[in-house]
């Protein structure tokens, strides 16, 4: 799926998973659509096959190849005319990126082994292109700009009107956070705001003078903030066997979160230090057979019970294993019925989707049992932690959110060219050996220096002051556009967010701010704030860093709709391009793994809808297309007759799914594109196919769900084949003969 042209471009971004198998549904839609308008929309492959395969062109045969196209596009959003429709994608875990490759090889690539522990100069030089593929390495990349994260009204009248279920709070919930609170990146943090340009070194100084460099170049600028900091590994442990016995003790579930996709360095190291945690006596009597067999509790314990299988202390390692999850409180299930627990995984349960999840559920997680208990909710590191507590206590107090009265929450979120702990990934070590790390500049001096003990993660990162000034503006933007206050979400108490503090208060006078309310809060004080003005109805904006941006796009909309999936995210680009996201939903196995088992698909694509007007938008005002702001209009209208007729992705055979959703919506928008005034010609070109589909509507819809069922053949997880997962998208003839006909 990839076009060129010379002219102006929507980039439409082929990704992974569910978004990628809707887009074979809905692209060929959207290309027919715009080619009518004269607007040109290809595609970019930066799914993780495709990220993989671009690091390896010299083991690959010239027709395997394919070009860098993450590494195209980072470029392409630094100019003005940058249009990009950026959908989720795997941010890779270790255990996917491996299962990425083994599929590829599989498919004839001859790509090399992940080499988790490389000794000779080929495998450092296979794990360096790979960790370039690792965790988020796409965002970092595209998102030269801000970010405008909001529930569209459409989405937002719907969700009053159709309110999704809130499971009941009780005012004896014993479910709570703990966090460490001590010894760890909140606590640990320093901050610097460099003055000039220059380029630092991170380099640690064992105890006996020993000088290693961990990262020989850092490039700054003069007002860029830079921070160090790091989690203490006894602290940590001792911190989460306290957890451990307290959840044993208080009768709920034991769960971790974490985000180990995108914090790829630090949370897969922590969730190693959980796993242990729990199985004390496994490591205690087995831990250097484990290691000997290159299995780490990083992976996971589903990675350490499927590695042991070959090993002669294989079954009493599994009855070891068995024997903690039996002595140990119970744990909080991904699966129950294929008893796949929170532990299993390090990407499976990834914070900003699971906690809201929780909330949601009355404070539930599911239990070994299948039923829903209550749960001690661990997340180590204290920078946010609060915001998770602070919503659970409003919930204890005051009951489940009501979806039909409460206000919203939009979030501008600060990630422009990698801000903050995002950008930590290349900075981020376990330290060996006992000493100190520390923050070099080029002339010597020392910015920043921490005590390290061995086991410890230290990370810094960093956050430009023209992405800092971008945000402040974006946030007076929203704040006049909507009157709503705007709040930024940080605390005096922490470093980092001391110096952004003092940022905003230079920066924001800047600005017309007369008769807008702007505040800043910590973020648990921020929240509660939030909270009390939702049950009001009222709304206030979230004016975040990169990481609370990711949290808050997530806790507040499953919240208010039920699903992440159905925000507007726009990222005005800071050169004048636009980057348009299409929702905070991740990219969605479990409904790969449905589609493969039964032809089905319940992937809502409804953020690609508002991701699309929102592009075609921006390319009108770019390019003087008057015709794309016409597409952007009807798409907008039709979108919200979806909405209102009820014609989303349900959840079961015989009902309707992605494909059906995409149907729906291209006879509403070709209606609407056949009604409207503005374009004489363009209505004329749209009503011979708004009169087929409307004619043959009961035959497609037929068509669409007579495939449900039966397992469906798409040639491939990681990379599926292009021919045969079109034929499983694109299954009504009816539908495809009259998309043919637009135009002719």
């Amino acid at each position: 799926m990839t076009n060129a042209s010379d002219g102006p471009q929507i980039i439409y971004t082929h990704t992974d998973e569910a978004p990628l198998l809707a887009t074979y549904s809905f692209l060929p839609i959207v290309q027919a659509y715009a080619a009518q308008a004269g607007v040109d929309v290809v595609t970019r492959d930066i799914s993780l096959a495709g990220r993989i395969l671009a690091q390896f062109p010299d083991r690959l045969t010239e027709e395997q190849r394919i070009g860098d196209a993450l590494a195209e596009l980072g470029e392409l959003a630094t100019r003005p005319e940058a249009n990009i429709i950026k959908l989720p994608n795997i941010s890779a875990s270790i255990p996917q990126l491996k299962a990425a490759v083994a599929e590829l090889r599989q498919q004839g690539y001859d790509l090399p082994d992940y080499p988790d522990n490389p000794t000779t100069d080929e495998e450092r030089d296979a794990r360096a292109r790979y960790d370039k593929v690792k965790g988020s390495a796409v965002n970092p990349v595209l998102r030269e700009g801000n970010s405008d994260r909001r529930a569209p009204a459409s989405v937002k009248n719907y969700a009053r009107s159709h309110p999704h279920s809130m499971g009941a709070w009780s005012a004896d919930s014993r479910t709570n956070v703990a966090t460490m609170g001590h010894d760890d990146f909140f606590s640990n943090e320093k901050s610097v705001v460099v003055e000039a340009d220059d380029t630092l070194r991170i380099e640690h100084v064992a105890d006996d003078g020993t000088v290693t460099v961990l990262k020989e170049s850092v490039p700054v600028l003069a007002g860029e903030v830079v921070d160090g900091t790091f989690m203490n590994a006894a602290a940590l442990d001792e911190f989460l066997a306290e957890q451990v016995a307290r959840a044993k003790a208080e009768g709920v579930l034991f769960s971790v979160h974490l985000k180990a996709t995108m914090m790829k360095v630090s949370d897969p190291i922590i969730f190693g230090h959980v796993v242990r945690a729990f199985f004390p006596q496994v490591f205690a009597e087995y831990g250097d057979t484990l290691a000997a067999a290159g299995l780490s509790a990083n992976d996971g314990l589903g990675a350490l019970l499927s590695g042991v299988e070959s090993l002669p202390e294989g079954e009493a390692i599994k009855a070891a294993v068995a024997a903690g999850i039996a002595e140990g409180p119970e744990l909080a299930m991904v699966d129950s019925d294929r008893g796949i627990t929170n532990l299993h995984v390090p990407s499976d349960v990834i914070i900003d989707a699971s906690m809201p999840a929780m909330i949601r559920t009355s404070g539930h997680m599911w239990g070994p049992d299948g039923e829903e208990a209550d749960t001690l909710a661990v997340i180590p590191d204290s920078s946010y932690a609060g915001v998770y507590q602070a919503v659970i206590e409003d919930c204890r107090a005051h009951g489940a959110f009501d979806p039909t009265t409460m206000g919203s929450v939009p979030n501008v979120g600060l990630m422009a060219k990698a801000a903050e702990e995002y950008g930590s990934h290349d900075k981020t070590f376990e330290i060996p050996v006992a000493g100190s790390v520390r923050v070099v500049t080029s002339g010597g001096d020392t910015l920043l220096e921490h005590q390290v003990a061995a086991g410890d993660i230290w990370r810094a990162c960093q956050t430009k002051d023209a992405s800092i000034r971008d945000w402040v503006k974006l946030a007076v933007t929203r704040a006049r556009a909507t009157g709503a206050p705007a709040v930024f979400w940080l605390d005096e108490h922490r470093a980092h967010d001391a110096n952004l503090i003092a940022k905003v208060n230079a920066y924001l006078p800047e600005h017309d701010t007369d008769g807008l309310t702007i505040e800043i809060l910590a973020p648990a004080d921020a929240t509660t704030y939030s909270l009390e003005r939702i049950r009001r109805g009222e709304d206030t904006i979230s004016v975040t860093g990169n990481v609370l941006r990711d949290y808050n796009t997530d806790l507040f909309p499953i919240l208010e709709l039920g699903t992440s999936a159905k925000m507007l995210s726009v990222v005005p680009l800071m050169n004048g391009g636009g980057l348009f996201e299409t929702g905070a939903g991740g990219s969605a196995p479990k409904h790969v793994q449905q589609l493969v088992k039964e032809n089905y698909l319940r992937w809502d694509s409804l953020g690609e809808f508002f991701a699309l007007a929102a592009s075609f938008e921006h390319y009108a005002g770019a390019h003087g297309n008057q015709r794309a702001q016409v597409l952007a209009d009807t798409l907008d209208r039709a979108t919200g007759t979806l909405l209102d007729e009820n014609k989303s992705p349900a959840r079961r055979v015989g009902q309707i799914d992605n494909r059906g959703s995409h149907f729906w919506l291209a006879l509403y928008w070709a209606e609407e594109l056949a009604a409207q005034g503005d374009d004489a010609d363009l209505a004329a070109a749209f009503a011979p196919l708004a009169t087929q589909l409307r004619d043959n509507a009961e035959t497609i819809d037929a068509e669409l769900i007579a495939v449900q069922g039966s397992p469906a053949d798409i040639g491939g997880y990681y990379r599926p084949d292009d021919d045969k997962a079109s034929a499983v998208m694109r299954p009504s003839t009816t539908l495809n003969a009259a998309l043919e006909t637009l135009g002719t």
